[in-house]
């Protein structure tokens, strides 16, 4: 049976909240620091198409059989697994929190951490969250259609492998949680935010989707490594037009076109409620 626990402050899946990370894995996905030494974007010669070109660890952009994103079309459903969320006790508490926020404009999307913690449990695997970032449009689209935004939220467990959860986000009502995110956008590529007590509202987390997709895939940036697991919410949640249009400002069209899903599995799992 299949288990997917989100633990703490599942504030991240509506508004980004991010768990503070003591390793050096602030990066727009979660590409190992020494792709940055090679310069690589969304357009010309630096786009998608030639990421395999720029460096021989980027081959997998190029020669990966499990790559993401992909089109979220002809899923197989799961029937009967158990999925259990929970909102940890302090989120139960008070729907305040109080947390450091760190925002960096990183040159190819915004990248968010924060000391709030989260974590989700795979199959009896613990991945604890490193940090979210936005790509606009999506990434990931469903029977072809794209997203205006989507926020990935990257995990990593205790043996360093890789699970990211993606939020298709739509244009609609206002989000108050991600408000503290808004306000804070660096002014360019390079700059960085460091906020003290930024308070949470937590109200906003008694809703979230309840079905995902799940799939074997892979990093959607530079070097593209494999075997990440991924979870992408077949719900979508609403940010406001000003919400979304100042986030929109910040981002270079960073979405990675569709892969194909190739001999892999696309499962739809539903929690039954």
């Amino acid at each position: 049976m299949t288990r997917i626990l989100i633990v703490g402050c599942i504030a991240l899946i509506v508004s980004a909240c991010s768990r503070d990370s003591a390793e050096p894995v602030a990066v727009e996905s979660d590409e190992p620091e020494q792709s940055h030494a090679i310069h690589w974007g969304y357009e010309g010669h630096e786009g998608p198409e030639h990421w395999a070109d720029l460096s021989e660890d980027f081959s997998a952009c190029r020669d990966g059989t499990q790559q993401s994103p992909i089109d979220l079309t002809a899923a197989v459903p799961i029937e009967n697994v158990g999925v259990e969320r929970r909102l940890g006790e302090m989120v139960l508490a008070a729907d305040q929190r109080a947390t450091v926020m760190d925002i960096i404009d990183n040159g190819h999307t915004i990248q968010v951490t924060n000391n709030a913690p989260m974590s989700i449990d795979l199959g009896g695997t613990i991945y604890e969250l490193v940090q979210y970032h936005f790509h606009a449009p999506s990434e990931h689209t469903i029977n072809g259609n794209y997203f205006p935004l989507e926020i990935h939220f990257v995990h990593k467990s205790a043996e360093n492998e890789l699970a990211v959860l993606g939020l298709l986000v739509d244009e609609g009502e206002h989000a108050r949680m991600i408000d503290p995110v808004i306000a804070a956008l660096p002014d360019g590529p390079g700059d960085e935010r460091h906020l003290e007590n930024v308070q949470l509202d937590m109200s906003e987390l008694r809703e979230l989707p309840k079905d995902y997709y799940r799939y074997d895939g892979s990093l959607t940036t530079p070097p593209c490594s494999e075997g990440v697991e991924w979870i992408v919410f077949s719900g979508t949640k609403s940010i406001s037009a000003d919400q979304l249009a100042a986030l929109e400002s910040h981002l270079p069209n960073n979405n990675r076109p569709v892969q194909p899903l190739g001999e892999r599995t696309l499962g739809l799992v539903s929690d039954g409620r």
